[in-house]
C-alpha cells in the first residue's frame, strides 16, 4: 500500500469519530454532541482563548492535539467523565486503540500522531495542559448552557466536578476561574449540581 492509500485509509477511518456519542448536550439541549463536534469546538476555542494560557503555547500544536485526542474512542468508546468503573479500564482500551488507528498511517505520521496523543494524555507540556483545560471547560460550558441538563440526568455532585477539574487551572488559571464563577457556581445555586 502506498503512502497516499494509507493516508486516505486513516482519513476514512476517523470519519467514525462522528458516530461516537458523548454525554454532553449541544447548547439547545435537544441532542448530545459527538466526538468530532467536540474536537472542532475545542479547536476553535483554542484559536480564540489561547491568550489566557498560563504559559506561551504553540497554538497549532495544541489544536492538533485536540483534533486527534479522542480518535482512540473509535475503538475504545467514550468514557463518561463521572463513570468510575469505565475509567478503570480506559487507559488500556485507549492504548490498544491508539496502536491500531495511528498504525494505519505511514510510519512517520503514525509516530507523530501517537506522540501528540501521548503528550495530551501526560499533561506535561504547556500545550497539553492548555488542551486539557479546553477539554474540561467545553463540557462545563455546554452543561451550563443547557441549565445543567446532563449534570441533572447523571446526578453529578460538586465534588465530582471539582475532582474532574483539579488540573484545569494548570493550563489557564483565568479560564478556570471564569468557568467556576460563570458556569459552575450559578448551577449550584439553581440546584442543578448536587452537593451530597
Amino acid at each position: 500500500m502506498d503512502r497516499l492509500d494509507q493516508q486516505f485509509e486513516f482519513i476514512r477511518e476517523i470519519d467514525k469519530e462522528k458516530f461516537i456519542g458523548r454525554q454532553t448536550y449541544l447548547s439547545d439541549g435537544l441532542r448530545k454532541e459527538n466526538d468530532a463536534e467536540h474536537a472542532w469546538h475545542m479547536a476553535v476555542m483554542t484559536l480564540l482563548l489561547s491568550e489566557y494560557a498560563n504559559d506561551e503555547i504553540d497554538v497549532l500544536k495544541t489544536i492538533s492535539m485536540l483534533l486527534i485526542h479522542d480518535i482512540v474512542e473509535i475503538d475504545a468508546g467514550d468514557t463518561y467523565a463521572y463513570d468510575e468503573e469505565a475509567k478503570s479500564t480506559q487507559e488500556a482500551r485507549e492504548q490498544k486503540a491508539a496502536e491500531r488507528i495511528f498504525g494505519l498511517l505511514p510510519e512517520d505520521q503514525g509516530r507523530k500522531m501517537k506522540s501528540l496523543w501521548e503528550e495530551f494524555e501526560e499533561r506535561k507540556t504547556p500545550e497539553a495542559r492548555f488542551a486539557r483545560t479546553m477539554d474540561n471547560i467545553q463540557p462545563v460550558m455546554l452543561n451550563a448552557a443547557t441549565d445543567g441538563k446532563a449534570w441533572r440526568e447523571h446526578k453529578v455532585r460538586l465534588e465530582q466536578i471539582m475532582k474532574r477539574n483539579e488540573c484545569t487551572r494548570t493550563g489557564s488559571e483565568q479560564l478556570w476561574e471564569y468557568a467556576r464563577s460563570k458556569f459552575i457556581e450559578p448551577n449550584m445555586e439553581k440546584g442543578n449540581i448536587g452537593t451530597k
